[in-house]
């Protein structure tokens, strides 16, 4: 789930702050429908948007600090841009780092560590709504699916003919590690995420 432009954080948080309760609707009927127990289903989504519209914002920390996070080689490639800042729109208040990485064979990855303390839940609904799913999907090149990584909840996407793919991680139902890469393996593109220090950003304040 690759941001192109920061605000579109902050349009998509508001959107979806102010028209929560609908969203929420829909959302409860959609997963109504594919449940195997739809009152399972509905509850257990109305019991995390409760969670999530109850968390406490706080201001993101210096994007400076998820700078550090960013690896000098990922997947085997080099750095070739590393660029942060912290922006506001709308009442809302980000974080962002991300760090570009270029191979000869014009292979690339692109890693970004977001910081959405500022809009805490929403952000969540907005940026990660994966994170409130079950997904698991194959097709004939590759698959999808949310899974667990070091106790997170995650979300993996790869294509076999395209060689490309995407790894997004929810650390602390705050920040955000998103991974795209593109003519690179799988296992590059899960080897990155090893090389990003998951509990040290856990522990950011």
């Amino acid at each position: 789930m690759k941001t192109s432009s920061i605000h579109v954080i902050f349009l998509s948080a508001a959107l979806l702050f102010s028209g929560c309760g609908n969203k929420e609707k829909e959302r409860e009927e959609e997963e109504a429908k594919e449940a195997d127990s739809p009152a399972d289903a509905l509850q257990a989504f109305a019991d995390k948007a409760k969670e999530i519209g109850n968390r406490e914002t706080v201001d993101p920390i210096d994007f400076r600090k998820l700078k550090e996070l960013l690896p000098e080689k990922a997947g085997g490639l080099a750095r070739t841009e590393a660029t942060g800042e912290k922006s506001g729109a709308m009442g809302f208040t980000v974080s962002t780092a991300e760090g570009k990485y270029k191979g000869d064979d014009g292979e690339s990855i692109d890693i970004e560590i977001v910081d959405t303390g500022g809009i805490a839940g929403v952000s969540t609904m907005a940026l990660a709504a994966w994170s409130m799913a079950e997904i698991d999907k194959e097709t004939t090149t590759g698959y999808e699916k949310t899974t667990k990584i070091d106790g997170y909840k995650a979300f993996e996407k790869y294509d076999n003919e395209s060689k490309s793919g995407e790894i997004n991680v929810l650390v602390g139902d705050r920040y955000l590690v998103n991974i795209d890469g593109n003519d690179i393996t799988v296992d590059q593109l899960k080897d990155v995420l090893k090389e990003i220090d998951l509990a040290k950003l856990s522990d950011l304040k």
